[in-house]
């Protein structure tokens, strides 16, 4: 190899623009999938809009892996080589400098490298621990947003304008309606925050629509004064030639609850991705970088971007890594950093009885959930290899668990534990640590809650598999979320079964069932014996969920998915959508 580089100085380069053209058609391809998205909504092929979402999920690992035999084949690359590798990533920075996605390229090149070489050469020599390129003020033919000004044509003069810019080419079923909720929304908005217009009020909104499942949103900011107001408006597919506007969600919580993790990702085509991230952090300040590249369909630079964080917060903290809080998982074990919120799950050696299955078959279910549609009820999880953490950080009772359940998966490298396979996810209250704490109004709500998730997972084609009340948590915006995926499966692959008439008066006395149960079989009415036994927890989920207990409801949802009936799940409260009278 070092023959190779004297002997060819352009080498490096040429190594360079080969791994940059492997981004640049990945970033093509990508826009490709996004940009459908608008036809897809107007046609309400909802069948597309879910298959082009699960197709772009694994778009970057192909295109990663293309690049690398691209590589091989052209440089016959062997083993590393120090010098090489180090001139590549500088001619590599040097090619990004004018380059509209430059964070994303980063992430490309960081990928392409680690999938080919040792962890130890996995520094910022190397690879982009750091990001090398700003992305600030990249400009490009296409604006990120536009402004309007109410003062200079009207309120609602601004809000026709907004709504016919977003260029759709299904008309409007009915505008003037469509403007004068959006407009009264948000007067009273504006009323009951006792504000008035001040002389800089402006909307700022962003210059592409947002897609989701079967809603398209428009999203920007009003600015009054020193107040900035998120806002994001829906709008749906009548299905009959038309569009409405359904709700408008203002405020911080409202747009924050919109991007939460445990949706699907958006679809939003625009050239410079860093510029909409960019616009949204000054909306959701709470949320990260990481979130937001994630939230718009660029995971894998989400899972850079958090990387990154957690480096920084480790370095920046000093507090133990421990067993996370809750009744012990029979197929992860699972710890956490109490000052950083999220949580680490590592796959055990070992399952606990009486779970039946492997590690293989629990990466299948993960992967599932990862590429379907998640309708806001199963938390997102980054997935990452061979991730080191500084042993001194690591409680005793933590590190001896993961040395018992998960030996296989540990490595030590001087004064790091590696672990060779792990998923990360957001943090949150596990539903029965919630419910333990409860008064009777809070339970109501967790148990509406809770019955609303199952509900609207059935309708995404989900079913839960274990629905104990501990593999389910609470997000800070107190949204009801599945998050352990063993058990997880196709609704369509279950058989639901009412419980047989007793043949004689012993068979009820009987331990053993009386009838004879396939794997697939599922009784809900068993339901109620393992989930309900606390009368308080029994009134509050039979006052909104009786239904759930009956194996009606679920061949009713079986119907539908496989007539192709895709029901609208709303990611938000029903008391903002708007009356269409």
């Amino acid at each position: 190899m070092v023959a190779k580089i004297s002997k060819h100085p352009r080498l490096s380069n040429a190594i360079a623009e080969s791994i940059l053209e492997g981004f640049n058609k990945h970033f093509t391809i990508f826009q490709e999938h996004t940009a459908g998205a608008k036809r897809r909504f107007e046609n309400a092929d909802w069948k597309s809009e879910h298959k082009a979402s699960r197709q772009r999920i694994r778009l970057y690992d192909k295109r990663v892996d293309e690049a690398i035999l691209e590589l091989k084949q052209r440089f016959s690359l062997g083993d590393f080589e120090e010098t090489l590798w180090k001139r590549v990533k500088q001619d590599y920075i040097q090619l990004l400098q004018n380059h509209n996605q430059p964070e994303l390229a980063e992430t490309f090149y960081t990928s392409l490298f680690c999938r080919q070489f040792h962890r130890r050469y996995f520094t910022n020599e190397y690879i982009f621990v750091r990001s090398a390129v700003s992305t600030e003020y990249i400009e490009s033919g296409r604006p990120a947003y536009h402004v309007y000004y109410p003062a200079t044509v009207g309120l609602r003069t601004t809000i026709t304008k907004i709504l016919q810019q977003s260029q759709f080419e299904l008309p409007f079923d009915n505008i003037k309606l469509d403007v004068r909720n959006i407009a009264k929304a948000l007067c009273r908005h504006f009323k009951n925050q006792h504000q008035k217009a001040r002389l800089n009020f402006q909307l700022q909104v962003i210059s592409t629509t947002f897609f989701r499942n079967k809603a398209a949103y428009i999203v920007g900011k009003a600015i009054n004064d020193f107040d900035v107001i998120p806002f994001a408006i829906p709008i749906l597919n009548n299905e009959q030639g038309g569009l409405y506007v359904d709700a408008l969600l203002i405020g911080e919580d409202a747009v924050s609850q919109l991007f939460e993790f445990s949706f699907v990702y958006f679809m939003v085509e625009h050239p410079i991705p860093s510029a909409i991230v960019a616009f949204l952090l000054e909306l959701m300040p709470a949320r990260s970088k990481a979130d937001l590249y994630s939230a718009i369909g660029y995971h894998k630079h989400g899972k850079s971007a958090f990387y990154r964080d957690f480096l920084h917060h480790l370095k920046y903290s000093d507090d133990e890594l421990i067993v996370a809080p809750g009744i012990r998982g029979m197929v992860m074990a699972v710890f956490t950093l109490p000052s950083y919120p999220y949580v680490f799950k590592v796959i055990r050696d070992r399952f606990a009885s009486p779970k039946e299955t492997d590690r293989q078959t629990v990466e299948r279910k993960y992967l599932l959930v990862k590429q379907h549609d998640r309708v806001g009820r199963m938390a997102d999880m980054l997935e990452y290899s061979n991730v080191a953490f500084p042993r001194e950080r690591f409680s005793v009772e933590l590190f001896d668990e993961l040395l018992d359940l998960c030996a296989s998966s540990i490595e030590f490298d001087g004064e790091d534990v590696v672990i060779k396979h792990v998923y990360i996810e957001r943090r949150m209250t596990p539903l029965n640590l919630d419910m333990a704490e409860a008064d009777d109004q809070r339970l109501e709500k967790l148990m509406r809650g809770y019955g609303k998730a199952i509900k609207e997972l059935a309708a995404a084609n989900i079913f839960p598999g274990d629905m104990l009340f501990k593999n389910f948590g609470v997000t800070p915006l107190g949204r009801v979320v599945f998050y352990d995926y063993d058990e997880v499966c196709y609704l369509t692959d279950c058989n639901f079964r009412k419980i047989p008439t007793p043949r004689y008066p012993e068979d009820e006395l009987s331990g053993e069932p009386w009838y004879s149960v396939s794997p697939n079989d599922i009784f809900p009415e068993e339901f109620a014996t393992f989930l309900l036994s606390d009368p308080r927890t029994r009134a509050a989920f039979m006052k909104y969920h009786s239904e759930l207990l009956e194996p009606e409801f679920w061949w009713d949802k079986q119907a539908n998915i496989k007539r192709g009936v895709y029901e609208h799940v709303f990611p938000y409260p029903e008391t903002m959508r708007f009356p269409r009278i």
